[in-house]
Order: structure tokens, then C-alpha cells, then sequence
């Protein structure tokens, strides 16, 4: 970036927040795998930012518009957004900077977080699905209401993914177990009957950390409505979070019986998405989570 896409940068933040912001310094940080990130710093505060190639603005578009869904529920701490758009061949989000460096867990962030989720969760709607596409990852995520929960996750979560992998080359018993399971998903999925809850979407423990002051917060959400314990079920994906985050959770909101099997069925999404994303080393993974879920019923 240049100076002088900074300046725009800073004005389009002074345009959003109605306070005048010049850049003093510009530092790159540690980011995910996906964006380039960056702290902007000036005299009236610092700022987070988001870079990626021009084409990706849409996607933090999508990410801007579900901040301010979860700000607006007053639950979980998420960085408030600012404002998104293109300087030179970027496209760039702008988001408030929270301190969360190295900071580490604690019990009492924890039972913060997991009341504060189970909050969110109770905000809901009479559709699965959400306003518009947004992504997971770098791969769109469709969300086209429905009524149907089981519909909408065969056929809108499994099902897309499952396609991206055949084009992607991944044929054979992938697809032959795979299509096999979507055939059954009513049957593995009867008598649930979730809310459409607000879900963050993409909640895996790299996306949860704990700021200098002790507060729990949350980011990259991939949001829509959807049954709460897809939430949950990421939580216990690469890595997980700790025992009394659990604890606080099922005592704010029990879940249902059957969770184990739905669990599987909920992390498949995303274990295939990783394929899709990342390549073959999730081939076992995602082969051996459909034959467990197929024995359930042959």
C-alpha cells in the first residue's frame, strides 16, 4: 500500500465515524491465512484493516454487514466495523482495533463468553438462512431461506460442498459414501426441530481470544440462522475451547439429546470445506466422518 492509499483509507474512516483520523504510522501484523492485516494508528485511535486483492470486496462487504448484525444484539464483543472499499487494486475492511496480542484464556472469560453466546443465540428468526451469500473462508457460502433445518443443511451446506469437491477432482467413494448420506440426512436429523438462532458461523478457537482486559471476544464470523449447535460443534473442531466454557454453556442452554451424532454431521461442513479450501489431507478426515454417520443407519 502506499502512502497515498492510506490517506484514502483514513479519510473514508474519517467519512464513517465523522471524526477526523490521519495515519501516523502503519504497521503489518499478524493476519490469518486469507487477508493481509494491518494496524493503522493515529492521534484520535488505531484502526484493524483487512487487505485483499480488488475482487474479495464483496466478501468484506458480507463481513462488515455481520458485525453490525452481532453488534446489535448486544452479546458477544465483536470489532466493531467501520467501512470497506478499494484503494488502488485492494479492497480493504476497516475494523475497531482490540488489544488481544498474547493474552491468555481464563475461566472467567470463558463462562463470559459462553453466556454471552448462548445470548446471541436466542436472537432468532422464523427462516434458516440469511440475507445474503457471504463466505467461509474464502469459499461462498449460500444462504437462501428455508423452512426446512435438514433441507437447508443437505442441500445448502453438505451438498454445495460435496459439488466443489468433485469439481475439484474428489470423485469415487467421496462421492458415493457422500451422496449417500445426504439421502439420509432427514432420517439422521428426525424429531430435531431447532430455532433458527444467529450463528456465528466460522467459531473455531483461532477465532476466539482474550483482550489485555480480561474481555472475550470473537471475529471472522460467516454468519446466518441456523440451529445453535453448529456453533457448538465448531468449538470442538481443531482445537476446542476449554471445559468451562462448556460447562457455562449447557448450564445458560442445555442442548438436546442426540448432540454426538449431529456434531459429526455439523463438522463435515466444515472438514470439507477445508478440503476444498486446502487440499487432499482432508480426504480421510471427511471419508471417515461420512462412513461413521452412515453406520448409524446400515
Amino acid at each position: 500500500m502506499t502512502e497515498t492509499d492510506w490517506e484514502q483509507i483514513a479519510s473514508d474512516i474519517t467519512v464513517a465515524t465523522g471524526q477526523v483520523f490521519t495515519v501516523v504510522a502503519s504497521r503489518q501484523i499478524g493476519g490469518g491465512c486469507i487477508n493481509q492485516a494491518w494496524q493503522l494508528e493515529g492521534k484520535s485511535g488505531s484502526y484493524f484493516v483487512k487487505l485483499n486483492n480488488a475482487a474479495q470486496l464483496d466478501m468484506f462487504a458480507a463481513e462488515l454487514e455481520a458485525l453490525q448484525a452481532i453488534v446489535a444484539t448486544g452479546t458477544v464483543t465483536v470489532p466493531r466495523p467501520v467501512c470497506c472499499g478499494i484503494a488502488s487494486a485492494q479492497s480493504y475492511l476497516v475494523l475497531e482495533y482490540l488489544d488481544i496480542g498474547r493474552h491468555r484464556d481464563t475461566d472467567t472469560a470463558s463462562i463470559k463468553f459462553a453466556d454471552q453466546l448462548a445470548a446471541m443465540h436466542r436472537c432468532t428468526a422464523d427462516f434458516f438462512g440469511w440475507h445474503r451469500e457471504n463466505t467461509i473462508g474464502t469459499t461462498r457460502q449460500i444462504n437462501l431461506a428455508m423452512q426446512d433445518w435438514a433441507g437447508f443443511w443437505s442441500q445448502q451446506r453438505l451438498g454445495f460442498q460435496l459439488e466443489l469437491a468433485a469439481r475439484n477432482g474428489y470423485h469415487g467413494r467421496l462421492q458415493d459414501r457422500g451422496q449417500r448420506l445426504l439421502a439420509i440426512i432427514d432420517q439422521l436429523l428426525d424429531g430435531h426441530r431447532p430455532q433458527p438462532s444467529l450463528l456465528h458461523g466460522d467459531l473455531w478457537s483461532g477465532n476466539y481470544a482474550v483482550t489485555s482486559r480480561g474481555l472475550p471476544v470473537t471475529f471472522d464470523p460467516a454468519p446466518y440462522y441456523g440451529d445453535r449447535e453448529t456453533d457448538l460443534a465448531m468449538t470442538e473442531l481443531f482445537g476446542g475451547f476449554s471445559n468451562s466454557f462448556y460447562q457455562a454453556y449447557h448450564s445458560a442452554w442445555p442442548l438436546e439429546s442426540g448432540y454426538s451424532q449431529r456434531r459429526i454431521i455439523y463438522n463435515l461442513y466444515h472438514v470439507l470445506n477445508h478440503l476444498n479450501l486446502f487440499g487432499g489431507s482432508y480426504l480421510g478426515q471427511a471419508q471417515g466422518m461420512i462412513d461413521q454417520l452412515l453406520a448409524e443407519l446400515f
